[in-house]
């Protein structure tokens, strides 16, 4: 009997720890450091068939080389996995990252590599 109560014990903390992750706060500090200036930025459900509002419209100026954004979640969606979308100012070139745990980072650091014309996303 002791046996099924440890693992009743043990399965009811791990349902617990899941949803109090997934009512976790999601927000997060967005760093642009890619040298060029982002017009977009997209947030979905992980692999979710379309984006979010455009994180950026309200805003006059583009998301410039070198500034910070903090990034503040008003979605209803209560999930820990999200899917982040920039778009750049100058070409309108995009670049896409899929499962970002954000009930564990707290900054996404953005860096373009001029060499291999890929964009990267450093997680904190």
């Amino acid at each position: 009997m002791l046996k099924y109560a440890l693992a009743f014990t043990l399965f009811a903390a791990v349902s617990v720890g899941s949803a109090a992750a997934q009512e976790a706060k999601q927000d997060f500090t967005l760093v642009n450091k890619t040298g060029y200036d982002i017009s977009e930025v997209y947030l979905s459900a992980a692999h979710s068939e379309t984006w979010e509002d455009d994180l950026l419209a309200d805003e006059d100026d583009s998301f410039g080389d070198g500034e910070s954004k903090a990034i503040h979640f008003l979605s209803k969606v209560k999930t820990c996995l999200w899917d982040l979308k920039v778009v750049y100012d100058e070409d309108d070139s995009s670049a896409v990252w899929h499962d970002i745990n954000l009930c564990e980072v707290s900054k996404i650091t953005l860096r373009y590599n001029a060499k291999s014309g890929e964009t990267k996303a450093f997680f904190d």
